[in-house]
């Protein structure tokens, strides 16, 4: 009597846990979702770069860093669920450069913004991560050599880097960041829904949900 006493009340805490997480993560889906009604610019900014149609129901907010491993290897997943569903969803790009010296990368891709070649410089940023930034080994020396690829002026972009408005935007969103409790990075959130088990299916998941709810057949 006494071991199956024990085993029911061990039972009965793990199902407590899993109510409990469960709730929590209910309860935290529900708070993002009324802040992205109710403080939508906490993510979305003015400054922040867009991609996709004006009229597209389905935001993916993503904050990153261009030196992120991780980052660059979920690009061409969310651009491969873009083009599957065309007009429908755009992305959002907020910084969360939380490693040392990370901030000067998001520096160089706002001055490529100048130069109307952001979404290029990102691009080639990413494609070309393992050389420069292998396992959070920067070394932007070896990024600038491929800038020109993309049509930048390289000297320009050395210049802008500093522009304090630049700094300005890494500043709120470093902000933002903090208020939405982003961790880590890529950090997604799909119309205000934060993506609470990270993973490709995971988030391919909360996407098609947000579909399916905006875009009913």
């Amino acid at each position: 009597m006494k071991y199956v006493l024990v085993g029911s009340a061990c039972l009965i805490l793990i199902l407590a846990f899993v109510f409990g997480s469960s709730y929590y993560k209910g309860q935290q889906a529900e708070k993002f979702g009324f802040m992205a009604q109710k403080n939508a610019e906490l993510f979305v900014r003015q400054h922040s770069a867009t991609l996709g149609s004006p009229d597209a129901k389905v935001y993916i907010v993503e904050f990153m860093d261009p030196a992120c491993e991780t980052c660059a290897a979920f690009a061409p997943f969310i651009k491969n669920i873009m083009a599957n569903n065309p007009g429908k969803i755009k992305l959002v790009i907020r910084y969360a450069p939380f490693h040392d010296g990370a901030d000067n990368f998001v520096k160089i891709l706002e001055a490529a913004r100048m130069q109307g070649k952001y979404w290029e410089t990102l691009d080639i940023m990413f494609k070309t991560q393992g050389v420069w930034a292998s396992h959070h080994n920067y070394q932007p020396e070896k990024l600038w050599g491929f800038l020109p690829q993309v049509g930048l002026d390289v000297e320009r972009i050395r210049k802008d880097m500093h522009d304090p408005s630049i700094a300005r935007i890494i500043e709120q969103d470093m902000a933002d960041v903090k208020a939405l409790n982003v961790q880590k990075t890529p950090g997604y959130f799909v119309n205000g829904r934060p993506l609470q088990v990270f993973g490709y299916r995971q988030l391919q998941q909360l996407i098609q949900s947000e579909l399916d709810a905006q875009y009913p057949k």
